[in-house]
């Protein structure tokens, strides 16, 4: 076994102990939104800094494209790509899972990622589709593109990641065409408090091992805020413990 891949087997252990150990306190089924709050998580253990990128850059991606295509989730993304149509920008493209649902009124598709390992696992799917795919940044906060230059934006389960979610909304919103519209499906704050503790408190640990992940994102607001106007939007909790699975679900479009 190299070095490297030895790394990885051992940072992927050293997560799943973290995580078992948090199963088996018993005050774990709290995670399920039982509502006992009395215990503390005091904090994650410290895990070797280049563990954690290995994880982040080689694992990370292989795991979430086995956790995200389940059939609860294909059939929460063949809604959320409903009306796609002509020239589509994805956030958070990933292993390209949305790929399949695209409708055939898309004719192009731009993807922002910053991962290479999940580009590489995209390439069979994106070979697959009859739509162009190009790979235009790896910043959704930053994109390269001209004001007004996009018909749709796509997000899904990226906004808990960005670093900075509000400016990476604002950019899509520079992008849109006035006509334009943002289908997103992702996961957010909880609106029972019990749970929001939950997501508070999971945050620094689930935060390292999933790529910098926000549990407790408003995902409703901080899409307002950026200057659009939700014209459809479902929310609930999906399967999972609940601290993770709070979704939105809709579509908004550039108020001004």
């Amino acid at each position: 076994m190299s070095a490297r891949s030895s790394s990885a087997q051992r940072c992927a252990i050293t997560d799943a102990r973290s995580l078992a150990a948090l199963a088996h306190e018993p005050w774990a089924t709290d995670l399920w939104g039982s509502g006992r709050d009395e215990a503390r998580l005091t904090g994650p253990r410290d895990i070797y800094p280049g563990c954690v990128g290995l994880w982040n850059d080689q694992v990370f991606p292989r795991v979430m494209d086995r956790v995200l295509r389940t059939p609860e989730v294909n059939t929460r993304r063949a809604e959320v790509c409903q009306g796609l149509h002509g020239r589509v920008l994805e956030i958070g493209f990933g292993t390209g899972l949305n790929l399949r649902h695209y409708p055939g009124e898309v004719t192009e598709i731009l993807v922002v990622e910053p991962s290479k390992s999940a580009m590489r696992l995209a390439e069979p799917r994106k070979a697959a589709v009859p739509a162009s795919v190009e790979h235009v940044g790896i910043d959704g906060a930053r994109l390269d593109l001209p004001d007004g230059s996009v018909d749709c934006v796509l997000s899904t389960y990226t906004l808990c990641t960005i670093p900075d979610g509000n400016a990476a909304l604002r950019e899509i919103h520079r992008v849109l065409k006035p006509d334009g519209a943002l289908h997103f499906l992702e996961h957010g704050r909880a609106p029972t408090e019990s749970v929001r503790r939950w997501q508070h408190r999971l945050h620094p640990v689930h935060s390292r091992i999933a790529g910098g992940c926000h549990l407790d994102r408003p995902i409703d607001e901080m899409i307002t805020h950026a200057g659009f106007l939700i014209r459809e939007l479902e929310t609930g909790y999906g399967d999972g413990p609940r601290p993770f699975s709070y979704l939105y679900r809709g579509r908004a479009l550039p108020s001004g």
